[in-house]
This record gives C-alpha cells, structure tokens and sequence, in this order.
C-alpha cells in the first residue's frame, strides 16, 4: 500500500502483491500516486504471528518515516490496525552517486582504533557547529582532532536507523539494517551526510569501521512490537523453538536466523550498502551469532560468515567481531571466521586485575603483551585489544569507582555487570575530601596513565573509548545504554581540564612506531618474568622500546636486560627517573618506558 506523508491514515494505492517463487512483488504507476512517498505492507498467513492488522516496514527500506502519532505500544498489540501509527519505507527516486576513491589502508601495526558515538562525541562539542551537533555533518568536524591525537581508524556505534521510542541511546536495537538512523542527519540527504562525513575522516587519513547489529531486531520477544520481520514470517527470520517461544542468546528479545536464506540476504544487502558508501570495514555485534545454524545451535564452519569473508577479501574491508554471546564464549580459535579479528576481551579482564594490583595475573599478562598468542597463535593482529568500551566504565571511573551507580537506568541499579575490576583508589566517586583530594587526583591519573601504557604498548590493535584521552566520566555508570544527555555525551570542558592524558595518549600512539611489526620479548626485575602467584612486575622489549612496569605498591628495580642504549621516553608517574649503570628503580604503580638511542647518544634524565 502507498501512504501520503500528509495523511498517514489514508492509503493512496492498494495493490495485491503477486508471488513469483519466494519473492512477493507489485509494480505501481507513479502516476497512479501522485506526491505519495511511503508504503507499506499488510500479510496475512496462518500462525507465525502473522497480524494482518498491521502495516508492516519493508525490511531492505534504506530510508524510515515515522508518523507523528507513531506507536511502539499499540504496535505489540495483536489486532491493532497500525495504519498512520507505525513506520514506513520512503519510496526512493535516489540520484546515481559517483563511487568514493579507496580510503586509507593502514598495516595492522599501524592501526590505532576510537571507538565512538556520532551523537555522544559532538553534541557538546564546542568546535563543531551547533547546528550539526550530533549528525554525520557534524561528526566531519570531529576529524582533525583525532588525527593530531594519532587515530587511525574509529568504530562507530550503530547508526542503523532504530526505533526512537524503543528508548536506548547506543543504538543496539536496529529497526531497519540498510536505513541511515534519521537523528543523525542534519538536512534531507542521509547518504550524502554520510558520504562526506566518510570522506573527511579519509581526508586526514582516518578509516571508517562500522559497529552492525544483525544478530536481534527492535520487535523484541513476543511482547514486543510487530513492525516487520515478525508480521512477515516469523519463523523464517528469528530463532524460534517447537512452541514458537524465541531463542535469547542476545539479551534482547529475539535471535535473527542468520543461517536462513532470507535473513542472510537482508544482512549481505545491508553490508553492499554501507560499504558502497565508503566505510572501510565492519565490526559485528555479538558476531558469534551469526555463526548459528537454523536451530541457534553454533556451527564450526557457517555459509553465511563465509559468504562474509569472501565479499570482505574482495571490496577490501577490515571484518572485526564480538565473538561471544549470552550463549557462547568462542573468543581465538572457536569462532567461525579464522581471519577476522576479534575483540579481546581476555585482555580487557587481565589488564584490569593486574593493575589494580591483585595477584596472579602476569603469566597471563606476558600473554596479553605479545598479542595474546595463546587465543591467535602468531596473528596478533587478530587481537582488538581495549580496557574500555562503550558497554562499561569509562577509563577514569575504571579508577574511581568500586562498584557501579546505574540507578539513572530506571532498573534499581540491577543492570549492567558486576564484574569491573576496578579500584577506586581509596575514595568512591568525586566526594573526595580536601585532605585527600590531591593525592586521591595524583593516584587516579598514574593508574589511567598505567592503563593506557599497557593498551599501547602490546602487540595488537589498541581500541580507545572516546573521551578516555580526558578523563570522561559517566559518574559511576557502566551500563548507559539509554542516556542520551550529558551522562553520555563528551564533556569537552574536561579535554581542558585533563589535557595532560590527552598529551600522554598522544606520545604513547608516537612511541608505537618504534615497536612495528617486532614479537615482544618479556622479562623480569631481572632474568625471566616472574610469573608467581605474588609478582606484580614484568617488563618488556619491543622493537626499540623497553617497557618497565610495577603494578606494586612498593618501588622496585628492574635490570634493562638489553645490549641497547636508551634513555627515558615518559612514565606513568611524576618521579624523576633515571638509568643508572643498567638499572632503573621504578616507583609504586608506575610504567616507565625507555627508548633506543644511537650509540653515541648520552641518555638523558627525565625529571
């Protein structure tokens, strides 16, 4: 059915579609519909949760209208007519855009990930227009900034188009996968924002990777919203049992049936789209889900990830997963794509308990250090490693909270993971007495600098949240899934105020080059890496660099178990540091890094 925009509760044109194998079409005079721009479908069947009640979204819409009286509720209602109350596609008479030239193609070793949000990372930033804050448009004024800062790469959110009354900021909870999410575009060309959005991160020699979600859909479970998939064909699309109840490996509702022809057709539709308008690469949602087979039972080898694999090799596109779900942990070697990379969450776990001092974490951070070979065996570069992400707390809560505050999330402070592994070095929060506060300020910087040096300074990929470079705070929330204000969004007062992590971040991305495409070598105080229960140090060389580190509360002093000269490139901590016939005394919580110098270069003391 055609809608006119100027009156959703009135359709324009009615046509039967016909079937011609499993494909249901119609063909539609535009003189027979006059301004009309939206359509829609209505389907009726036999079970499945067939509604004909409800005007349904065509799933491959790559552009969403929403009524003014749009209805989430009445939408999960069964026998509610939907008409002029739920999404439609926009017909589109879209121009031929000229293909974009080939972005940036870093090494891996090269590569230097932030990942971001488009609304959260501009909507207070004083150095994009106001009136772009929060779109595409506005995000192309972000770029230079994270070139100076050494990024070679960022990972945005989601911004396939979602339901604006489902609630959640991230953007997890997709509606339509080849649709532009409408609040991030600022006039009437999403694509064209996007575009140019795209090439100005080229520009400065930035790539664009893609956050996808392909594994669940806005409809939720049962109790859900029927807006497209489910009114279709239910069982085709979502994992359902003998009953009909949906399979919920995914934490929201439903499981997409990637392994159905329809489904995966849909999601390499989507993948042809954004990668025709220029993104570089994709990272994959709760990827090991796509991994399943009719019945969600997980499969060694799977025809739609290598269907993926095949068309990534030839556009030339980065493929990045989050290889585990509520279902399955196939973190290295059990996930079915061997040459994606994946996000290590290993990493993230190890590195945290090491350097909030517990014991029994070097043996497996000496593994983390030299891109954790025991999940990618001589892949590091398989490796996506973070401390942080948007799913969790920020770097400078990561050192200033014992324990979460999500009571803003509205579910009694249930939400979101137990498991943080931070400290909060002494006090909980910001209220922090006047005695205590400088050294409290003093301790949380060196252990974020302590953090950020070991994110660097491993073999791998190192992905940064945006707003760590400045201490960005979320208050206490690890879960912000649904904050759209200031709790989320970029404090740009604090770049001011924090200047010296950025500064850090800065000089730690420089020093990479100096490691390159070297294996990583560890060491101890002295002789090999004390892997014991009790240790709190390794040290490490990689290239011509030497890292030092003491995730103790007592100094310690390392022999630089090397026949090269160095001097003192940065450190963790604000005490002079020196090298003194080979040895450096490393303070409390600190990392020093030292640098490779010419032979006939005199080190220097760095004070």
């Amino acid at each position: 059915m055609v809608i006119d925009r100027n009156d959703p509760f009135r359709v324009v044109r009615d046509e039967i579609l016909v079937r011609e194998g499993d494909v249901w079409r119609a063909t539609v005079a535009l003189a027979d519909i006059g301004d009309a721009d939206l359509y829609g479908f209505r389907v009726e069947g036999q079970g499945h949760r067939f509604d004909s009640s409800k005007v349904l979204l065509d799933p491959e819409a790559t552009q969403v209208w929403f009524p003014p009286e749009h209805d989430r509720d009445l939408a999960a209602q069964h026998g509610a007519d939907s008409l002029g109350r739920s999404p439609l596609a926009v017909l589109r008479r879209e121009v031929p855009r000229a293909a974009m030239a080939p972005g940036p193609r870093h090494a891996w070793s090269d590569l230097v990930v932030c990942e971001l949000h488009v609304r959260g990372a501009t909507q207070l930033a004083q150095h994009v227009p106001h009136e772009l804050r929060g779109t595409f448009a506005g995000l192309r004024h972000h770029a230079a900034y994270l070139a100076l800062l050494g990024v070679t790469a960022i990972e945005l959110l989601p911004v396939h188009q979602c339901d604006p009354l489902e609630g959640s900021y991230w953007g997890y909870m997709p509606l339509a996968w080849s649709a532009l999410h409408h609040e991030y575009v600022a006039g009437n060309d999403p694509e064209g924002e996007f575009v140019e959005m795209v090439q100005a991160f080229h520009d400065v020699g930035i790539e664009v990777l893609l956050d996808v979600v392909y594994n669940h859909t806005t409809e939720e479970d049962e109790f859900g919203p029927t807006y497209h998939l489910r009114g279709i064909d239910d069982a085709a699309y979502y994992v359902v049992d003998s009953s009909a109840s949906y399979y919920d490996a995914a934490g929201c509702g439903n499981v997409v049936r990637a392994a159905s022809p329809a489904a995966s057709a849909l999601i390499m539709a989507s993948l042809r789209r954004y990668a025709d308008l220029g993104v570089d690469g994709f990272r994959f949602d709760l990827g090991s889900l796509l991994g399943r087979d009719l019945d969600g039972i997980a499969q060694q080898r799977s025809p739609l990830i290598d269907e993926i694999t095949t068309f990534a090799a030839m556009r030339g596109l980065r493929l990045i997963t989050e290889p585990w779900d509520l279902g399955a942990y196939q973190l290295g070697e059990g996930f079915a794509g061997q040459t994606w990379s994946q996000w290590n969450g290993q990493f993230r776990d190890d590195v945290r308990s090491y350097t909030r001092g517990e014991q029994g974490f070097v043996g497996r951070i000496a593994q983390r250090l030299q891109g954790s070979p025991d999940l990618f065996g001589t892949e590091w570069h398989r490796s996506i490693n973070f401390v942080t992400a948007h799913d969790g707390f920020t770097l400078y809560d990561l050192v200033s909270y014992d324990r979460k505050h999500n009571d803003a999330n509205g579910h009694d402070n249930t939400d979101g993971t137990d498991d943080n592994r931070s400290w909060n070095c002494g006090h909980e929060g910001d209220e922090v007495s006047a005695i205590s506060a400088e050294h409290v300020g003093a301790l949380r910087s060196q252990q974020m600098r302590n953090f950020l040096c070991l994110l660097m300074l491993s073999r791998g990929v190192p992905m940064l949240l945006a707003g760590d470079e400045f201490a960005q705070t979320q208050h206490g929330n690890n879960n912000a899934y649904n904050q759209d204000n200031a709790t989320s969004w970029l404090d740009w007062q604090r770049a001011a105020q924090h200047g010296d992590i950025a500064d850090f971040v800065r000089a730690l991305i420089a020093l990479r080059s100096h490691g390159g495409d070297n294996e990583v070598t560890c060491f101890g105080v002295s002789g090999e890496p004390d892997v014991s229960y009790q240790s709190h140090s390794i040290a490490w060389q990689w290239g011509s660099l030497y890292v030092l580190s003491n995730a103790w509360w007592e100094p310690l002093t390392f022999a630089v178990q090397s026949s090269d000269t160095f001097e003192v490139a940065l450190a963790s901590c604000i005490d002079p540091i020196s090298i003194i016939d080979g040895r450096v005394e490393v303070p409390p919580r600190c990392t020093v890094v030292l640098l490779a110098v010419e032979p006939q270069a005199r080190p220097v003391e760095r004070s």
